[in-house]
Parts: structure tokens; C-alpha cells; sequence
């Protein structure tokens, strides 16, 4: 009598947790997981610390030395500054030759010279832009000054007179957001973060797919369990090797910079970025690393993996040149707005926009559901091509040939 073979056929989610696990506990051993994980973080860190140390003094923006012949003018110098948002110090000198000297060996900015009638000023080389629009209007205001005094009026009056008036401003009609510059920049790190995330990790999916078609290894295991639950398993293990370094860089980062209190934002608001870091990052990887192992799966040679994902890498490159070129100097564009609602440029452009704040809960809202919807969409679509392309080597397998097959 023939013995019958046992039936060695797995549950769908224990294979799928089998080919995960088994994804986790090699990548997470390997050294270069451990090195990369490392290097991140303290490139973080010492980022955070060089800023610490670069912002450390608050000294004034411009050096200005004065004579006793143009002293009166030192007053309003700073005053014309401060308007300007320039924190300008001025240092009495004893003399012009005096002032020279020091404008030769870098101690003053600037010398303002001259009988104290108009405004003269020497510099050593190159007058710094702000200061010379500074210095423009001061010199206007003293214009102003001496037409007054020969007019018989009063000129402190007058100018006092001038710096009370102010405008006044109606309501808005919508309410501005008051966009903070450490949440700018926590903004286009969480930006970064995710751009490095999805490249490095969807593409280690489809490499993943390429090294086990070329070690027939995708025969034994396809044996035994079946072409999708080989996708998710891999696709969720490296989704959870990513997130683990994910997790310890932006943790690590918040950190370290309200340790050094770089980051004087509160609390809140920084593990508030750090919870949607690591939302989108899971999400963009799961909606880049489906497609990425289906792409993976066309092709039989590791040189072969960029261009067959690069069409689904140059979405992710694009919301993230997009966010870090545009957002900066207008956190508020509504080009980037509609760009981050929109399922392929969501993963890299709403986490930049929810770090620096003011985004509509509905919009926030709407692009995590389009994502979410479009999720199972990809699925279907990535495991048609993964399972009827997967077991095929040699040359390229064509798109549609794939999306065909039996």
C-alpha cells in the first residue's frame, strides 16, 4: 500500500506570518540593517547638535562704529535696524583713523564717517545688502530731519509723530496659520525621513524578489504556499524592519533635540510629528512596496531592479522634490496642497505639511482614506502581475504579458 503524503499546507496568515518573520529576523540581524540604523541616527544627532552650536549666540547682525562727529546718529541707527528686523551695535571709536583699524581687522562692519551732516560710511570691502538698506533710510529719515529744522519746525517731534502712526488692520477672511520655523524643519525631515524609508526599503522588497527567483528559492517556498501570501509576507516583513528604524531615528531625533532644546516646541506637538511619521511611512510603504514587488518579479537580474521600478519611484521622488523646493518658503502653496490629497504624492507630501501645521483635519483625513482605499486595489493588481511573472526567469517579462497570463 502507498503511503499518503501529509497535507503541509499552511492557514493564509500563518504562511504569510512565516515569510514575515523569517524577513524580520534576517534583516534585522544583518549588520548592515544595524550600521545604517546607526549612521542615520547619529547624522540626526550631530545635526542637531552643529544647529545647537551655530545658534548658540544671539550677537548682533552688524558692527557699526561711530565717531564723536556722528554719535547722534547711533540712536536712530538701531531704531531704523530694529524696523528692519536687523540687531544692529554700534561702538564709539575714538577717532576715524581709530574706526579704520578696526574695520581692518574685523571688528566693526562698518564706520560711519563724516561730519554728522549726512551719512558717510566705509566699509573694508563689501557692504553687507540689509545694512546698506539700513543705512538707506536712515539717511532719509535725517533728510527729512534737516528740511524740518529749515522749515522752523521741530524735528523730534516730527519724528515721533512719525513713529506713532500706525495702520490699522481689518479682520481677515479667513484666519491665518502662524507657520513656526522648528516646525518648518520638523516638517522637511519627516519629509526626508520617509523619502530615504521608501527608497531604501521598497527597493530592498523588489531586490528581496529578484534574489529568490534567481536562487530558485521561490520554488520551494511557492510549494508550499501560494504567490500572494509570498508577497505580503516579504512586503509586511520589511514593512516592519523599516518601521523598527523608523521608530528609533525619529525617536531618537525628538530626543535630542528637546534635550539640547533645540527644539523648544512643546512636547506634544513633536511626538504628534513623530505618530504621523510613522502613519505615512507605513502607508507609503505598503501602497510602493506592493507595486515594488510586483515590478521585482518581472525581471531576473538585480541590475535590472532600478528600471523596472523606476516609473513607481519617480512618483515618490517627485512629491519629495516637490515638498522640500516648494514648502519652505511657502508652507501655504496650494499647488503642494492638491499634490498631498492625491494617493501617490501623499506618502512624502502630507507628513511635511502635518509637521509644520495649519492643515484642515478634513484634508488630513481624505488622504489617509484615499490611500487606504486604494490599497486593495493595489493588492489584486500587484499579485496578478507577482504570481504569473514570479516564476518566470530570463528575460524581462513585459507588463501586460503579465497582466494576461493564466
Amino acid at each position: 500500500m502507498t503511503t499518503p503524503v501529509p497535507d503541509v499546507r499552511m492557514s493564509p496568515t500563518a504562511a504569510v506570518g512565516l515569510v514575515a518573520s523569517r524577513e524580520i529576523s534576517t534583516r534585522v540581524k544583518s549588520k548592515a540593517f544595524r550600521v545604517s540604523t546607526v549612521i542615520m541616527l547619529l547624522l540626526i544627532v550631530v545635526g542637531i547638535v552643529l544647529i545647537k552650536l551655530i545658534s548658540g549666540g544671539s550677537g548682533p547682525d552688524a558692527k557699526v562704529g561711530i565717531s564723536t562727529a556722528t554719535a547722534a546718529f547711533s540712536a536712530p541707527l538701531k531704531a531704523v535696524g530694529k524696523t528692519l528686523g536687523e540687531n544692529i551695535e554700534t561702538t564709539q571709536v575714538a577717532d576715524e583713523a581709530a574706526g579704520r583699524a578696526k574695520l581692518a581687522d574685523g571688528s566693526l562692519d562698518a564706520l560711519l564717517t563724516g561730519d554728522g551732516k549726512s551719512v558717510h560710511v566705509q566699509v573694508k570691502k563689501d557692504l553687507d545688502g540689509k545694512l546698506a538698506n539700513v543705512l538707506q533710510l536712515l539717511s532719509q529719515q535725517v533728510a527729512i530731519s534737516q528740511q524740518v529744522t529749515a522749515l522752523g519746525g521741530n524735528p523730534a517731534q516730527f519724528q515721533a509723530a512719525i513713529a506713532s502712526a500706525k495702520f490699522v488692520e481689518d479682520p481677515p477672511l479667513e484666519e491665518p496659520y502662524d507657520y513656526n520655523g522648528q516646525q518648518l524643519v520638523l516638517g522637511i525631515v519627516a519629509g526626508i525621513l520617509i523619502y530615504l524609508s521608501l527608497m531604501i526599503n521598497g527597493q530592498s522588497v523588489a531586490q528581496g524578489v529578484v534574489e529568490e527567483k534567481t536562487s530558485r528559492v521561490v520554488e520551494l517556498l511557492l510549494s508550499t504556499i501560494k504567490p500572494w501570501q509570498l508577497m505580503a509576507g516579504k512586503v509586511l516583513g520589511i514593512g516592519v524592519v523599516g518601521l523598527i528604524q523608523m521608530l528609533v531615528i525619529g525617536a531618537g531625533g525628538v530626543i535630542a533635540g528637546l534635550a539640547t532644546g533645540v527644539l523648544t516646541i512643546s512636547v506634544s506637538a513633536a511626538v504628534g510629528t513623530v505618530v504621523w511619521l510613522v502613519v505615512w511611512y507605513l502607508l507609503g510603504f505598503f501602497m510602493y512596496s506592493i507595486v515594488f514587488a510586483a515590478l521585482g518579479a518581472l525581471v531576473s537580474r538585480q541590475e535590472d531592479v532600478g528600471g523596472a521600478t523606476m516609473p513607481a519611484l519617480m512618483f515618490v521622488i517627485a512629491g519629495y522634490v516637490i515638498g522640500i523646493s516648494v514648502l519652505p518658503s511657502d508652507p501655504g502653496n496650494t499647488f503642494v496642497e492638491v499634490l498631498s490629497v492625491i494617493p501617490v504624492f501623499s506618502p512624502t507630501l502630507m507628513p511635511m505639511r502635518l509637521a509644520m501645521g495649519g492643515v484642515p483635519v478634513w484634508e488630513a483625513v481624505v488622504s489617509v482614506g484615499l490611500v487606504v482605499l486604494l490599497i486593495p486595489g493595489l493588492i489584486w493588481f500587484a499579485a496578478r502581475i507577482y504570481r504569473n511573472a514570479v516564476m518566470r526567469t530570463g528575460a524581462k517579462v513585459k507588463l501586460r504579458d503579465a497582466l494576461r497570463a493564466a
